[in-house]
């Protein structure tokens, strides 16, 4: 591939990750999304999100660069995700400000494994040629949820249209620059180290997921939020091995 071409469909690939947040943004700003909704979509997410980090980020991890690597790096993901949330309380607790349902924190979510996300697709771009269609339309799938929940929380918390939509934007253009950089500067990087950043993102995923998407999910609409965190597992899981 030409390293030109190569650049921008890294780069693309990082819009199109980040544009699915954006995009559900746009839908819980200016559409009155029924709450048994949003909690049915973040469920379905939820199990979109396990799927994906145990089969296409955990697993193939560990088959490129070994246990360690694997390890470590799911560790530090959890970490630096309960960190960020546990700094983001604190100072909402000392400026008293709600952030309900953890709209922010299902920010912070999207950052901690959407940026190493992003970088594993720039570095994917490098190994195959081209866009890995079913690791595409998997990102696609979990991060409309998580921009569609957080909007949600940030909106009920009173963010303005500016702030909601400045921020997103921001996000879309740190996942592109990230798959950028993935390909340029990581297309010949050790597997270990590939492994590393791909399961940051993996211990990221399941800490957002298990401190703020299935709550929030199950406080809304408790009856059927396993089922449909079934369902989004089996439909990622599917998506994933017809790939």
């Amino acid at each position: 591939m030409d390293a030109v071409l190569g650049a921008l469909t890294a780069a693309g690939s990082g819009v199109i990750a980040g544009s699915m947040l954006l995009a559900g943004a746009v839908i819980a700003w200016f559409v009155k999304v029924p709450s048994g909704v949003v909690a049915g979509v973040m469920a379905f997410g939820a199990g979109v999100l396990i799927s994906a980090l145990a089969y296409e980020l955990v697993a193939e991890a560990h088959a490129d660069g070994g246990l360690w690597p694997t390890v470590l790096g799911f560790a530090l993901g959890a970490l630096i995700y309960v960190g960020a949330g546990w700094l983001i309380d604190a100072r909402a607790r000392r400026s008293g400000d709600a952030d309900t349902p953890g709209g922010t924190a299902l920010l912070v979510g999207a950052l901690v494994d959407g940026i190493p996300e992003s970088i594993v697709l720039g570095t994917s771009v490098a190994a195959t040629g081209g866009l890995s269609l079913p690791i595409v339309i998997a990102i696609a799938i979990s991060n409309l949820p998580e921009g569609l929940s957080s909007t949600d929380g940030m909106k009920e918390a009173g963010r303005s249209a500016r702030y909601v939509f400045g921020v997103w934007s921001s996000v879309v253009a740190v996942s592109a620059l990230a798959a950028l950089l993935g390909y340029l500067v990581l297309r010949d990087a050790p597997v270990e180290l590939i492994a590393f950043i791909t399961t940051i993102a993996a211990g990221g995923i399941l800490a957002m997921v298990c401190n703020t998407m299935i709550p929030a999910a199950f406080a809304r609409d408790h009856r059927i939020t396993g089922l449909l965190a079934t369902l989004g597992f089996l439909t990622a899981f599917t998506i994933s091995h017809l790939g």
